[in-house]
């Protein structure tokens, strides 16, 4: 029984498990979105989330604090060119964003071994996702009538044009 069990270890031994979750992470960061397995994606997300904590300009607000994070986050990572763009692109982006900083949208199965497929990605870096979220959201109001008095004021400025236009 697996009781209190919250690990997943993916069927590795946990230094090529921390190999490989360090690894997806820097391509993660790097390419802002991957494709893998669904159980490899919620793995990832679990070990990148609190790294994305630490690299958010609010916790790094003295130099100390910012090189610990730093020292931190490249213990995990191992690798500096991830850490650079995780603590310069993406901490700007995610500053204001109280957490959920990735998001897992399932592709299906894969056709060699049937696996189910996941795309993993960062959310604030998906721009079709993001577009509907610029706009204001209005709030709702009364169907009084309302909404046919907009739609009737067109139509007869439409029906004068035309009577206009005959009679010339």
């Amino acid at each position: 029984m697996r009781h209190g069990k919250k690990i997943n270890h993916l069927g590795r031994t946990s230094a090529h498990r921390k190999a490989m979750l360090a690894n997806m992470a820097c391509s993660l960061i790097e390419h802002k979105r991957i494709n893998t397995t669904v159980a490899k994606a919620k793995a990832l997300k679990q070990y990148v989330e609190p790294l994305i904590t630490k690299a958010k300009t609010e916790n790094n607000q003295t130099a100390e604090k910012g090189m610990h994070n730093r020292r931190v986050v490249f213990s995990s990572l191992r690798n500096k060119y991830a850490i650079t763009e995780l603590f310069s692109t993406v901490a700007e982006k995610v500053g204001d964003r109280p957490g959920g900083y990735t998001r897992i949208i399932k592709l299906g199965n894969r056709l060699g071994d049937n696996a189910d497929m996941a795309m993993i990605e960062l959310v604030d870096f998906n721009e079709l996702y993001n577009a509907g979220d610029t706009k204001k959201k209005s709030t709702r109001r009364s169907r009084r009538g309302g909404g046919a008095k907009k739609a009737e004021a067109p139509a007869p400025a439409a029906a004068e044009t035309k009577t206009d236009d005959s009679e010339e």
